[in-house]
């Protein structure tokens, strides 16, 4: 078959590649967490919308836009505020550690405040943007800008009655950005029913994010959603996040994929019989472990045990206290022989202290990622976890969890976790109703061994992950001196610990010696015998040798007197003259 004869299969649109110049360019943001679920930023030289009600961020999300650029991509900006002055907007920018008179007087950076007179625009027909437009394209060359964040657009239009103008004049705003290839951010209030209060922005925008600032039982949490990103995929779910000091960090909620890897390092536990225990080497290095057990049973010197010999390797460690402050934790440990106010002062050990009520379960989730970030700790210890069901549900508390579990194993970070159980639930407590000590790597269980009058502590290992590991029971001692785990004692009645272990250890010493000193007088008795016999054989041997010399001295004459016969005999013979 000729080639001109042959059939061609059409091509394969997954194969297709695509020219780099019709790819969906991004600006990055600069913002945590927002370049990731936007995958890369919101799109350059287009429009973006950015709608929610009042309080949820949607200023400080467009200023910060604007100043990362400005500081960590080179780019230029122009804030345009029809509400708050260039005073104002400083000082609320200054909480966040940005300053906006420094990036002005650099000219990076123009804040144009416009005043908008709602009575005087409106005349209907008479009103249009070109008075703006004017005003922007002065502020854009002065700088040279690439970003431009306009804010809002509710105190542009508000005196607008006529719909069809309105909707002309927002396409024409939105057009003139497009057209001078400006990466911008409009903010507009939310409406009744609709994204904005206008209803129409949102469909001339190439990109509109929700911000939405929530309170489900008096706690609040702010979170973004993408409700609309022409050309690009991007995440769908709510993100919570925060606003603070360091300005605003998204956190994606969707769990990573389970491709972390799997370290062999092992790392010690800080209690030596504990690391026997375990194999002899401790934990691994980027697991998990739980920490279980009732109140008082010594979880969180389990905990700072743990974070003490992280620091004296030299690693860093992040304690979060929902329960106690940390001087606190501190000054109970001194009682335990363990002084952590080196490795504070030394920056290796970080406490973070907060009641679980603060914030909401996504954004505890979200400052924890914030503190990682900032802290680059080797080691994260979070005590007690159960502290945070109180704030969800046990489906919500599971997925909080599980998220967690899965960032710091995607990090490579060993993480222990406290859990607080009631007593008499035994071996069937999990970290949480949800179940996700299914997903610790290493789980010690501390005990309540009711005995005799006495309540002392045990510690066995639940599991323990690709080790081998002890299924015994230790008695799990707290003094001046540290954590002692003593070896398993077995009973009568089973395993006894506290003073009845000490009366049944007496009690073993006692019969111990009652054996040892028949075995000493067996002994003894054994030796006199010896000794007598060896008397004995003593007296015969001297004995034997005084009847010995005698008897030698008795052969000897008789074989002087046997010779000197002999010669007599020879000498008669030859007297004789025999032959």
């Amino acid at each position: 078959m000729s080639p001109s004869t042959q059939t061609m299969s059409p091509p394969d649109p997954t194969q297709t590649k695509i020219p780099p110049e019709a790819k969906l360019l991004k600006a990055p943001t600069g913002i945590q967490g927002l370049d990731e679920i936007t995958l890369g930023g919101l799109p350059r030289g287009r429009p973006t919308l950015v709608c929610g009600g009042a309080g949820c961020g949607k200023t400080m999300l467009a200023m910060e836009f604007l100043i990362r650029g400005i500081l960590e991509f080179g780019e230029p900006g122009v804030f345009v505020a029809f509400e708050e002055t260039p005073e104002d907007l400083a000082k609320n920018v200054a909480s966040l550690g940005f300053n906006l008179r420094q990036l002005e007087d650099d000219g990076k950076l123009v804040v144009e405040y416009i005043h908008v007179d709602k009575g005087a625009i409106a005349i209907a027909g008479a009103y249009d943007l070109e008075g703006l437009f004017l005003r922007l394209q002065f502020a854009v060359d002065s700088v040279g800008a690439k970003r431009i964040s306009i804010d809002t657009l509710e105190v542009l239009f508000g005196g607008f009655d006529n719909t069809a103008l309105l909707r002309e004049e927002v396409r024409r705003l939105f057009r003139w950005l497009k057209d001078r290839d400006l990466t911008a951010i409009i903010t507009a209030e939310k409406g009744e029913g609709t994204l904005t209060r206008q209803g129409m922005e949102e469909y001339v925008s190439d990109c509109v994010l929700m911000l939405d600032h929530r309170i489900v039982d008096q706690i609040s949490t702010r979170r973004l959603r993408i409700a609309k990103y022409r050309g690009s995929v991007h995440g769908t779910n709510e993100y919570p996040f925060l606003i603070d000091e360091g300005g605003i960090s998204v956190l994606p909620v969707s769990s990573m994929s389970l491709d972390h890897k799997a370290l062999t390092e092992r790392i010690s536990t800080g209690i030596p019989r504990l690391d026997a225990m375990l194999g002899g080497k401790g934990y691994f290095r980027g697991s998990t472990i739980l920490v279980s057990g009732t109140a008082g049973s010594g979880k969180t010197s389990i905990a700072n045990f743990f974070a003490n010999a992280v620091c004296a390797r030299g690693e860093r460690c992040i304690y979060l206290a929902f329960e106690e402050s940390p001087s606190q934790i501190l000054r109970n440990m001194e009682s335990i022989g363990l002084d952590l106010h080196p490795w504070i002062d030394s920056g290796l050990l970080r406490f973070h202290a907060s009641r679980p009520s603060v914030y909401g379960l996504e954004m505890h989730l979200a400052k924890i990622h914030k503190l990682i970030r900032e802290f680059s700790p080797n080691v994260v210890i979070i005590d007690p976890v159960t502290n945070l069901d109180a704030m969800g549900t046990n489906s919500e508390v599971n997925s909080m969890l599980v998220r967690l579990l899965d960032y710091l194993k995607s990090e490579g970070i060993t993480a222990l976790f406290t859990s607080l159980t009631a007593g008499g639930d035994g071996g069937s407590v999990e970290l949480t109703k949800g179940g996700v000590s299914s997903l610790i790597d290493t789980w010690l269980l501390l005990r309540d061994i009711e005995h005799n009058g006495e309540r002392n502590r045990g510690m066995y290992i639940i599991k323990s992950r690709g080790m081998a590991h002890s299924n015994q029971i230790r008695e799990f001692l707290l003094s001046s001196t540290g954590i002692d785990l003593k070896d398993v004692y077995v009973g009568p009645s089973g395993v006894l610990t506290g003073s009845s272990r000490l009366t049944m250890e007496a009690e073993d010493k006692a019969f111990a010696l009652t054996l040892q000193q028949e075995i000493d007088s067996m002994q003894q008795k054994m030796d006199r015998k010896k000794q007598a016999l060896e008397a004995q054989w003593l007296a015969m041997q001297a004995t034997f040798q005084a009847e010995e010399v005698e008897m030698l001295q008795r052969m000897e004459e008789k074989r002087k007197v046997q010779s000197r016969t002999a010669v007599d005999r020879e000498e008669m013979g030859m007297s004789r003259k025999s032959d």
